[in-house]
């Protein structure tokens, strides 16, 4: 039973008897927090008065807080229910189980009798909205930057799905941030409890380790249909696996990979289904565009291997089969706590799929996502409203999600994550001999159209090296655009494509497709990549391909990759249609007798295992941050700069060969932060891509108004930028000197 004895101005305490056992640790917990916390109340407030003049805490602000405080109480102890039933983290025996569980109606009660003795009136449910303490700190929104924009969110719409008042929402201020801080864990608990809390952690967590049995994998990539839209993964993985155990092996021997959570993980490639029209299943063996099957081959060969659970799906018909058996899936309270999985791959096709299916239930799931993005997404297409005022809203924009949920093929867009992919080697080391190079050149081109215009400079090679090709064909079609003189192979398998480049000393960029992996495999090879620059760049300003895409980047190569971070002598860049600069550059290689292989470090299958496992282990896009991890990347890493006029933050950072790191923008954005660089003649605040900046002739200090715009892309000419840059490991710019495992 309960005792109470609970008068104003009197020291408060509430006892637990139950069936003769002592206070569990978590009970005891309750229990010394409340009677702390009223017998604090009680004595400071023993003269309070009531009255609508009354100048100092009166009996109705009390009676208010008791009502949170018994709110907060009942709260935790029904937590303490579901986690003793549930087996959680208070590991407690059934009689004392049983002793709280059967005496929440009961609690209630007395508890309630309890606040009206307190306060001199019966209290029915007191309105506990207006709290004082239900605020934010400036603290809180530094490290909960979502949790203000979601609280005016809800004061407007939290009428708009009975779901938020099922979940105890009522309009004020406590009830919405409690419901952001328990249910969606985009605001601080502390800033509605009143005390500390003490979040309870499930002790079933299941841990992973490496796993390198490949049936299994197989097993799961099973076609839902006879289209066979896995078949050429399945390939590639399966002909790589010695390659991926090599490295996992390897990567162990060096890194600690203990006490990792295993996650559920949903791999959804929408790009094969059937409703996304693109056919990439049809295409596969027949010159169709393989770049997203490499990159979806090797994520889920290394998701796979960093021991996660997955499940892969290709058709909507599997989708909805899954959200089916979500828990109020189409409703946008997001308890995630209930959701089947814990991360979400999927691509752009898969994400309008997903929020067609969910509808106003997709928010729940948002957080979860990490898409699979060749090209990148730039804050300013990413944000819906912003790029729709803006005129820039595109298909493939407006998605809303924070830009580092985006993975590219690339390290070419710091907003965005880097995935990347893996550089096939299929030769092994007996197999590969340089010394048999000879004067072939191999085009890169697989279809007909993509050789149109290029008869000058395919004439100018052909003056040095035999030329060969691997375009498709269709039967009783002639190939238009491809000189007679040119040996075609035809689509080849694999190791044939690996054995001719073995041979070859030249691989001959036409200018499209645009930063594909196959320069890579080249130049692993021992070829010399001709890499045709762009001038001016090529961007959506111009150029068909990119209209539509959510990015402004101007691309000044065939593959900017190899331009910028591999370089001479595996990568001539030159002007295609420049003929002088062809010709030195082709005199050049072939008096060239010592070619060699390269891969960087972060297209090996041990870079992508060790940069997704970090990844994995430490994103974290569901509002709130692990307190006992600490922020990532780790602060350490971080030096603010101040750019030069005109240039963005992600080549103000690139001048000190350094990574532009957004997730750090926040705390560059305050007064502070400000006068650390340059005097300000006055401070303001916008909502643009380009800040925080300062004006180069005004002085005028400039702060984000809208943190989801924060970019390391956007400059102008009269702004300097304050930009956050992080070191990073030479070869593997993804990750900080401090952030490998």
């Amino acid at each position: 039973m309960w005792r109470s004895d609970c008068l104003p101005g009197r020291a408060v305490g509430y006892q637990f008897k139950g069936r003769g056992s002592n206070p569990s640790p978590g009970q005891a917990e309750i229990i010394q927090l409340s009677e702390e916390y009223i017998r604090r109340l009680a004595s400071e407030n023993g003269d309070a008065v009531d009255g609508p003049y009354a100048g100092r805490f009166t009996m109705s602000d009390f009676k208010k807080t008791i009502a949170v405080l018994l709110e907060s109480m009942l709260t935790r102890i029904s937590r303490l229910e579901t986690v003793i039933n549930g087996s959680l983290f208070y590991n407690q025996t059934a009689g004392a189980a049983n002793s709280i569980s059967h005496h929440p109606a009961g609690l209630a009660s007395r508890a309630a009798g309890a606040a009206a003795a307190a306060s001199g009136d019966g209290l029915q449910r007191v309105d506990a909205a207006h709290d004082e303490r239900c605020q934010l700190s400036g603290e809180d929104k530094e490290q909960y930057p979502a949790c203000q924009p979601k609280i005016d969110w809800m004061r407007k719409l939290w009428k708009s799905d009975p779901c938020y008042k099922g979940y105890g929402v009522d309009g004020s201020d406590c009830s919405i941030i409690r419901y952001l801080s328990e249910v969606e864990d985009f605001c601080p608990r502390k800033s509605w409890s009143g005390a500390q809390n003490t979040t309870l952690v499930d002790s079933r967590v299941t841990y992973t380790d490496i796993t390198l049995d490949l049936q299994p994998l197989m097993d799961i990539l099973v076609d839902p249909n006879e289209r066979q839209g896995y078949a050429w993964i399945r390939m590639r993985i399966s002909r790589m696996w010695p390659q991926w155990t090599e490295a996992a092996r390897n990567l162990m021997t060096r890194n600690s990979f203990h006490n990792r959570p295993k996650q559920k993980i949903l791999v959804h490639l929408g790009l094969l289904s059937k409703q996304s029209g693109w056919k990439f299943a049809e295409m596969q063996f027949k010159g169709g565009p393989l770049g997203e099957l490499v990159q979806w081959s090797d994520l889920i060969s290394t998701l796979y291997i960093l021991g996660h659970e997955l499940t892969i799906t290709s058709e909507v018909e599997q989708l909805v089969e899954i959200l089916n058996h979500v828990p109020a899936a189409k409703t946008p309270c997001q308890s995630r706590k209930e959701l089947p999985v814990q991360l979400i791959y999927t691509d752009i096709m898969g994400l309008i799929q997903f929020r067609k299916r969910l509808k106003a239930g997709y928010a729940k799931f948002s957080c979860l996502f990490r898409v699979v993005d060749s090209f990148g997404t730039e804050p300013a297409y990413n944000h819906r409203a912003f790029a729709k005022q803006n005129k820039i809203l595109t298909s493939w924009g407006g998605q809303d999600l924070n830009p580092q949920q985006f993975f590219t093929m690339f390290p070419h867009s710091p907003d965005n994550s880097f995935m990347g992919f893996v550089v096939d080697r299929i030769l092994n080391d007996t197999e590969t001999s340089f010394e048999s190079k000879k004067d072939i050149a191999l085009v890169y081109g697989k279809n007909d159209y993509m050789w149109a215009g290029k008869r000058s400079y395919l004439d100018a090679i052909h003056q040095y090296f035999e030329v060969h090709a691997t375009v498709y064909r269709e039967p009783e079609k002639a190939l238009v655009n491809v000189p007679t003189y040119v040996i075609n192979h035809g689509i080849l398998s694999g190791v044939q494509l690996h054995q001719l480049l073995q041979r070859t000393k030249v691989f001959v960029g036409l200018g499209f497709p645009y930063e594909g992996p196959a320069p890579l495999e080249a130049i692993a090879n021992g070829a010399v990549f001709l890499n045709p620059r762009f001038t001016p760049p090529h961007s959506s300003k111009n150029t068909k391909f990119f209209k539509g895409k959510p990015t402004q980047r101007e691309i000044t190569s065939q593959h900017p990759y190899a331009e910028v971070f591999v370089g001479k002598p595996y990568v001539f860049t030159i002007s295609i249609n420049n003929n002088s600069e062809v010709h030195q550059a082709l005199h050049s290689i072939a008096q060239h007798n010592n070619f060699s292989s390269y891969v960087p470090y972060e297209y090996t299958e041990e870079g992508m295992l060790q940069r997704m496992n970090v990844f994995i282990e430490n994103q974290q896009f569901c509002g709130k941050n692990d307190r006992k991890r600490g922020k990532w990347p780790p602060a350490e890493s971080i030096t603010p700069v101040l750019g030069e006029a005109g240039k963005s933050c992600k080549d103000a950072c690139w001048d000190k060969q350094k990574i532009c790191e957004p997730s750090y923008f926040a705390e560059l954005n305050t007064v502070q932060a400000f006068a650390k660089f340059t005097q300000c003649n006055s401070h303001t605040k916008s909502s643009n891509i380009y800040f925080p900046a300062v004006e180069t002739e005004e002085k005028q200090c400039t702060k984000q108004a809208e943190t989801s715009l924060f970019s390391c892309v956007g400059s102008m000419l009269k702004l300097r930028r304050l930009c956050p840059c992080r070191d990073f490991i030479p070869g593997q710019t993804a990750l900080c000197s401090s952030c490998a495992r």
